[in-house]
């Protein structure tokens, strides 16, 4: 079956399925960071709810927690009744849940709407990655990794931008954004299929390594070396405002370009990386990536001009989307055809995971001792990281020699 589906006439990017599954990536960066320029005015419209100042701050983490519980379950989900049902499901609830702002009447209500989003987003996000697996092979399977990474940054930059603009009207109209999801929901029920499953016998023959679970130890490492670097670039959207309203600048103004710079970055990068990746192979590909960061964190560190904290960002945003892809493709590599939707929910999870953790270790670490020592301590880890993927990279050359 993988050899036919290899067979292709048109590059990945003009396949109907990639667009759609890309169409799905754009709406994971959307979930949360979208209302983020509202959160003001929010608190300001529900002022009388004395708890006002906490659960308005607390909307744009929410989504996060709940797809770090209900990824894996949706990932045993897609297993067992296909990606098909489960992406258009929530697509559908993707829209429900995230426009019912609009008209919700206090902030409790909107707050849960905001998990209901998560539940949805997880179930997006783990049947969009196992579809990539059951679609594609080789290069293709690399370059839409990367394509799925640009389609997030980009797609984000966009749908912030707008929430920017009408949040000016209206602290709710925001949450209108998110009815743009609808608009994807043809041409998912046109092209998006399950393709036949395999009994498990017969993945079992097919593949060895599922018989004596060979795939799930370098499939766990996996999973927690992207929740570690999820964590580590969080630091950006967590803690930059912060760094920025300490150095003296508009926090606001300069954050939001910062920021765009830092997606604008990735969005570029993910382009290029299968081609980057067919190269330097995947461990040169992660020594890159993480030689980026690393190098972004030390200019941040020591930068004292706006020239160059844009530097820095835009070394961390490229680094980050040379990296990201790779976590993705070498999961669907390892893990058999049935478990692919388990392996997607599983590595979802860790990304928000990672995330909802990222404040919880920096905010202490800037607050004992500073942001010095949180972007040199970052850049050392990194250039740490760096040089373990450069010495696998090394050996398994010589390996094959």
């Amino acid at each position: 079956m993988e050899a036919i589906l290899a067979t292709r006439q048109i590059a990945v990017w003009q396949d109907r399925r990639a667009i759609a599954l890309l169409m799905a990536a754009s709406l994971t960066t959307m979930a949360n960071a979208t209302i983020a320029p509202a959160l003001p005015g929010l608190e300001r419209l529900f002022a009388g709810d004395p708890n006002a100042a906490l659960l308005t701050r607390l909307l744009v983490p929410a989504p996060s927690l709940s797809v770090a519980i209900f990824a894996p379950l949706a990932g045993i989900a897609a297993d067992r009744i296909g990606r098909r049902p489960l992406l258009l499901f929530g697509v559908i609830l993707f829209v429900l849940s995230g426009c019912a702002g609009l008209v919700l009447p206090d902030l409790p209500t909107i707050f849960a709407s905001r998990l209901v989003l998560g539940i949805a987003v997880a179930l997006i996000m783990t049947a969009q990655t196992a579809l990539i697996g059951d679609y594609f092979t080789g290069d293709d399977r690399n370059a839409l990794t990367g394509l799925q990474i640009s389609a997030r940054n980009l797609g984000g930059l966009v749908f912030i931008l707008s929430a920017g603009w009408v949040a000016t009207l209206s602290p709710r109209l925001p949450f209108a954004i998110y009815a743009l999801a609808a608009a994807f929901l043809p041409l998912m029920w046109l092209v998006i299929v399950d393709l036949p499953r395999l009994s498990p016998a017969g993945v079992n023959l097919a593949d060895p390594s599922d018989k004596q679970g060979g795939w799930r130890l370098p499939l766990a490492l996996l999973v927690l070396l992207q929740g570690a670097t999820n964590m580590i670039f969080f630091i950006m959207p967590t803690q930059l405002a912060f760094f920025l309203d300490a150095q003296g600048y508009d926090s606001a103004i300069m954050t939001g370009s910062a920021l765009g710079v830092l997606m604008l970055s990735g969005g570029g990068f993910a382009l290029l990386y299968a081609r980057i990746q067919r190269a330097v192979g995947y461990a040169g590909i992660f020594a890159l990536g993480y030689g980026a960061m690393a190098l972004g964190f030390l200019m941040l560190l020591l930068a004292s001009t706006t020239a160059a904290i844009f530097a820095a960002v835009a070394a961390i945003g490229a680094g980050y989307a040379l990296v990201s892809p790779g976590f993705v493709a070498l999961a669907l590599n390892l893990a058999p055809a049935q478990k692919r939707g388990l392996a997607g929910g599983i590595l979802t999870a860790s990304i928000f995971i990672g995330q909802f953790c990222s404040p919880l270790v920096s905010t202490p670490v800037i607050a004992g001792y500073g942001y010095g020592s949180l972007f040199g301590g970052t850049a050392t880890l990194l250039a740490c990281m760096t040089s373990t993927a450069a010495l696998a990279g090394g050996v398994r050359r010589l390996r094959r020699r």
